[in-house]
């Protein structure tokens, strides 16, 4: 059993370091330029562990993109509306920190690669929304007109947070959250209420 559980440990560390040479490397070339040799040179691993992980770059960038979208899903979870601004606004100052923190979803939200993530961020959303609206402790109207305006949501989210990576985060966090609490609680909530 302790055999087991060292294996598990060593096969998690070398997890991370791929993910954490991969997000370093990012700071460096672009997403397309990246290759195993580079990650597992920065990650200091030898190639046949890296391919004990992934079958390549863009299996990598599959797995970075899922476990960027989990890290979202879990602020979002934490997150429950209600008309408090200052809620809202802590909400998604986490998320806009949380952007420009991580360069691989700055990179994803402005390249062309951001089709493919913004399906793959719906479907998170969209798991999110099932479980907001079976909560009963929310007075969602018509879940079908909620989803509609949680689409509503979601694509306005990423097109401020597209823009704000692709200006090269020209304003505050602080300013773009400011923005997207009050689009969500002037534009959003009140479609989602009773």
């Amino acid at each position: 059993m302790e055999k087991e559980f060292k294996l598990d440990e060593r096969f998690s560390t070398a997890e991370d370091a791929i993910f954490d040479s991969f997000f370093l490397l990012l700071k460096e070339k672009d997403i397309d330029k990246i290759t195993v040799a580079d990650v597992v040179k920065k990650a200091g691993l030898v190639r046949s562990t890296f391919y004990n992980h992934y079958e390549n770059i863009p299996d990598l960038v599959t797995a970075a993109e899922e476990k960027t979208i989990e890290n979202i899903f879990r602020l979002m979870e934490s997150f429950h509306p209600k008309d408090d601004k200052d809620i809202c606004k802590s909400f998604f100052l986490a998320i806009c920190n949380y952007t420009k923190e991580n360069r691989f979803l700055a990179t994803l939200l402005e390249t062309t690669r951001s089709d493919a993530f913004f399906e793959k961020m719906l479907m998170m959303f969209d798991r999110y929304m099932r479980q907001v609206t079976d909560d009963e402790s929310y007075h969602i109207r018509d879940k079908k007109s909620a989803s509609y305006f949680i689409a509503s949501g979601i694509g306005s989210t990423v097109g401020v947070l597209h823009k704000w990576s692709s200006s090269g985060f020209d304003a505050s966090a602080d300013e773009v959250a400011d923005i997207l609490a009050q689009v969500f609680i002037t534009g959003i909530l009140p479609g989602l209420s009773s």
